[in-house]
């Protein structure tokens, strides 16, 4: 697999967990608002990291670390994704994978198999602002919405999420999201933060993270809907 970046140590990522993070690159989306966006735009820029040394350093903190926690870019976009897992699993560590849920026809039989323990899958905006907000003219949400229903028949612990953004979200648009997802265990609200190293694509001034109290308003509305939502990162 292309091991595209590596944080050696996240109490964070992995809810439960001290875990270290794998990146992979590409992505069949381009949301101008990615703070990965070197993994998503030009992934063959990056250096990336042999699978026996990523193993080598796995080997070395059996005892330590618990999880490892896969995000991208797109992870299941990587061909051998399973055989990955399957050799992470061997050693003894948990597998949190994160994914924008487009593809179910790769991610369920993982979980089926048991080799996914937790999936953070992103919301990207209601049904009706998908597209825009992912950076597209026009998207096939069915995909989406398998993963968001096999997800919510409780299948494999899960967690779904909204990065907000100025330009796309509203408290409109969090209580259309609200309806579909409804009932779901776990959703949380992450204010976007510019990086520096953003895919881009509206006007800069559109970019922007919303100001704390209005978070918060968008949080009391996710609540009516799924009432375990929180934010993170506030």
């Amino acid at each position: 697999m292309l091991i595209s970046g590596l944080q050696k140590l996240t109490l964070l990522d992995f809810p439960g967990h001290t875990a270290c993070t794998v990146f992979t690159g590409g992505c069949n989306l381009r949301c101008p608002f990615c703070h990965n966006a070197v993994l998503v735009t030009d992934a063959a820029s990056v250096e990336t990291i042999p699978e026996e040394e990523f193993f080598a350093f796995l080997k070395k903190r059996q005892g330590v670390l618990s999880g490892v926690a896969i995000t991208g870019g797109e992870p299941l976009l990587q061909p051998d994704i399973r055989s990955f897992i399957e050799k992470v699993r061997a050693l003894g560590y948990k597998i949190k994978l994160d994914t924008n849920g487009f593809f179910p026809e790769r991610f369920i039989p993982l979980a089926e198999a048991g080799l996914v323990d937790y999936a953070a899958v992103d919301i990207k905006n209601c049904k009706r602002r998908y597209a825009e907000t992912c950076g597209r003219e026009a998207l096939d949400l069915a995909p989406i919405e398998e993963t968001v229903r096999y997800l919510m028949e409780d299948h494999v612990d899960y967690e779904f999420r909204t990065t907000i953004v100025r330009a796309f979200h509203g408290k409109e648009e969090i209580e259309e999201i609200g309806t579909w997802i409804r009932g779901a265990k776990r959703w949380f609200l992450q204010n976007f933060t510019d990086s520096g190293d953003l895919v881009g694509g509206i006007p800069e001034e559109g970019l922007r993270e919303v100001p704390k109290q209005e978070l918060l308003s968008m949080l009391e509305e996710a609540r009516k809907y799924v009432p375990a939502a929180a934010v993170r990162g506030v």
